[in-house]
C-alpha cells in the first residue's frame, strides 16, 4: 500500500533523474537551473517521468501537456544561453496546478462531467505571471467534485489516493497536488483553500503549505466553488517539500505586482522588513500559543504528540510556548458553513444537472460504508437542512462574522498579559486535521481549518513527525463534545495510520504572510535540531 519507494526502486528513472527530483530545496533547484549546471528540459523531463509515475500509483493528475511544456523549457534553456541571464525568479522550474487554474487551449473541469470540453481562451492571471517569472506549467492535478471535500474523488477522474497508504485519502481539495509532491512528482505545486484545501493535504502527505489572506495572491481567472460568495474568499498558496518553495514562490508572485493584473489583488508588496523582524525583532525569543484541542474535536494521540515534540523543540531553541485558550470555535465554524450553504445547493445543483451526473453525497468507495463512518456530519447537525438563504438572512450571516473577527482579535490581544515579551501570542500552533490520513470517505473534520478561513489568518502547514504504533496508543476515553468528537475517537487504529506523516498549522495574522513564512522556518528548524539531538 505505500507506493512512495517505487519511484526509486522501479529502475524506470537515470540516477541524475533521481537526484533533480530528489532535490527538495526548491531554491537549490533554481540555482542549478540558473548556473546551467541544469537545463529547464532536463529538469522538465525528469519531473514528468516522475509525475507520470506517480500518476499511475495514485491517480493525481487531470492533464498532461509533455509538448507544451517541454517546448516552453526549451525556449528558457535558448533564452539563458543566448542571453547569460534567467528569465525570472522561478527561470526554468516546473511548477503543478490544481485544476482550477486555466491555461490556454486546456480544458479545466473542476471535478465536473457537465464541464468536459470547456477549452478556455485565455491563461488566468497566476498563469500569467508564473510565464513572467519564467516557470513551466507541466501538469494539472486531481480535485473532487464541488471542491468542497477534504477528499478527491469525481466522476471523470475517479479517486486520488495517498502514496504513504493507498488505502488512506490524500486529502483534498488539492489532493492531487498533495499526492504527487508528496511523491516528489514535482518541485512545487499550487492549490487553493477556502476552508482547509491546501492544508488538509499537506497534513496528511508531509509537506508544506501557505494559507495566505483573502486577495494576497491573485485569483482572477480561475474558477472556483460558490463563485459569487465573497464572504469567505478562497485563496491560492504554494504547496512543497520544503520551506523554501513556499517563500520562493509567495515572494515570487508578490514581487510581479498582481494587483495590476487583478483587481482584487491587494496593493502590498513583499515586505523584507516584515520576514526579518521574525528573525531580528524577536526571533530569538517568540512566543507562540499550542492549541492542544479546540473544543469540538480531539486530536488523536499522534497530533498530540506532535504538538508536545514541537513545544519542546520550540522550548529548546529558547522560545515561550503557552497554552492557547480556544475563542467560540463552534460559533465561528457554525457561521462560516452556514455560509458556505447559503445558496441552498444551488451552485452544485446547477453545475450536475449540465450533465445529468449525481451530487457526490459521500466520498466513501463503493464496497460500502466503514464502520466508523457517521450517519449525519456534526456540520449538519449545527448549520441544519439546506434551504436558499434570503438576501436578509445572509446579511446577518456576515455581520455576525465581522462581530466574531472582532471577538476573536480581541482574545488574541489580551494575552500580552501572558507572554513576558511585551508582544501578544506571535503565532498559534494547532492541528490541521485532528488526525493523520484516513480511509477514503472519513474525513469529515474541518474544525481546526475552517478558523482560519473565516478568522482570514494567513497560516501555513509544517510536518512533524510519523505515526509510530509503538508509541501513539489510544488515549483513553474522555468526555466527547458531540457524536462526531467520539466517532474520531472510535477511528483511531495505531496499526492502520502507522508510517503516516503528522503536520500541524502555524496560525499568524491577517496579511502577515512574511512573518507567518519566517516563523515557520524558524519551528521547521527548530524541529529538526531537536530531531538530530533527540533521536
Amino acid at each position: 500500500m505505500n507506493v512512495m519507494q517505487i519511484p526509486r526502486d522501479s529502475a524506470l528513472l537515470s540516477i541524475r533523474e533521481l537526484e533533480i527530483t530528489e532535490t527538495v530545496d526548491v531554491e537549490v533547484i533554481l540555482q542549478k537551473l540558473a548556473s546551467t549546471e541544469w537545463s529547464s528540459v532536463e529538469v522538465t523531463t525528469a519531473f514528468y517521468k516522475r509525475a507520470i509515475i506517480a500518476q499511475q500509483l495514485t491517480n493525481c493528475l487531470t492533464e498532461i501537456f509533455v509538448e507544451k511544456a517541454l517546448q516552453r523549457a526549451k525556449e528558457l534553456d535558448d533564452i539563458l544561453q543566448a542571453t547569460g541571464k534567467v528569465s525570472g525568479p522561478l527561470h526554468g522550474l516546473p511548477i503543478s496546478l490544481k485544476d482550477q487554474f486555466t491555461m490556454k487551449g486546456l480544458e479545466t473541469i473542476m471535478g465536473y462531467v457537465g464541464w468536459i470540453g470547456r477549452y478556455a481562451d485565455s491563461d488566468c492571471v497566476l498563469v500569467e505571471i508564473l510565464y513572467e517569472c519564467g516557470a513551466v506549467p507541466f501538469v494539472r492535478t486531481n480535485v473532487p467534485q464541488t471542491l468542497m471535500w477534504g477528499e478527491t474523488y469525481n466522476h471523470v477522474f475517479g479517486r486520488t489516493v495517498n502514496p504513504y497508504n493507498r488505502y488512506l485519502t490524500a486529502g483534498g481539495s488539492s489532493g492531487g497536488e498533495g499526492a504527487l509532491l508528496a511523491i516528489k512528482g514535482s518541485p512545487l505545486g499550487v492549490g487553493t483553500d477556502i476552508g482547509g484545501s491546501l492544508r488538509i493535504p499537506s497534513a496528511f502527505c508531509g509537506l508544506y503549505t501557505l494559507r495566505p489572506s483573502y486577495e494576497r495572491l491573485p485569483y482572477c481567472g480561475a474558477v472556483n466553488a460558490l463563485e459569487g460568495q465573497e464572504s469567505i474568499s478562497s485563496v491560492l498558496g504554494p504547496m512543497a517539500n520544503s520551506m523554501s518553495g513556499v517563500k520562493v514562490f509567495t515572494k515570487a508572485i508578490i514581487d510581479a505586482k498582481p494587483w495590476l493584473k487583478d483587481p482584487l489583488a491587494v496593493r502590498k508588496d513583499w515586505s523584507d522588513k516584515e520576514y526579518g523582524l521574525v528573525y531580528h525583532g524577536g526571533g530569538e525569543r517568540l512566543c507562540f500559543g499550542i492549541m492542544w484541542d479546540n473544543g469540538v474535536v480531539r486530536p488523536h494521540p499522534p497530533l498530540h504528540r506532535a504538538m508536545l515534540i514541537t513545544k519542546r523543540a520550540l522550548e529548546a531553541a529558547g522560545h515561550i510556548v503557552l497554552d492557547w485558550e480556544p475563542h467560540r470555535h463552534l460559533e465561528i465554524y457554525k457561521n462560516s458553513e452556514t455560509i458556505f450553504v447559503a445558496d441552498g445547493g444551488e451552485d452544485y445543483r446547477v453545475s450536475c444537472e449540465l450533465s445529468g451526473e449525481p451530487l457526490i453525497q459521500s466520498m466513501l468507495p463503493d464496497e460500502g460504508a466503514h464502520e466508523t463512518a457517521l450517519e449525519e456530519p456534526y456540520v449538519k447537525r449545527l448549520v441544519g437542512p439546506p434551504y436558499h438563504r434570503n438576501t436578509y438572512e445572509l446579511w446577518n450571516l456576515h455581520k455576525e462574522k465581522r462581530e466574531l473577527r472582532k471577538s476573536h482579535l480581541d482574545h488574541w490581544e489580551a494575552t500580552i498579559s501572558r507572554t513576558g515579551t511585551g508582544r501578544p501570542i506571535d503565532a498559534i500552533i494547532s492541528p490541521a486535521v485532528a488526525y493523520a490520513a484516513v480511509p477514503h470517505g472519513l474525513n469529515t473534520d474541518s474544525f481546526y481549518t475552517t478558523l482560519c478561513n473565516a478568522m482570514d489568518y494567513a497560516t501555513s502547514v509544517f510536518p512533524v513527525t510519523f505515526v509510530d504504533a509503538t508509541l501513539d496508543h489510544r488515549h483513553p476515553p474522555h468526555e466527547f463534545y458531540n457524536h462526531e468528537d467520539e466517532a474520531i475517537y472510535n477511528l483511531y487504529n495505531s496499526g492502520l495510520f502507522d508510517g503516516c506523516p503528522v503536520g500541524l498549522q502555524l496560525i499568524g495574522r491577517t496579511q502577515e504572510e512574511e512573518a507567518v513564512i519566517a516563523m515557520t522556518e524558524i519551528v521547521d528548524r527548530a524541529l529538526r535540531r531537536f530531531e538530530k539531538f533527540h533521536a
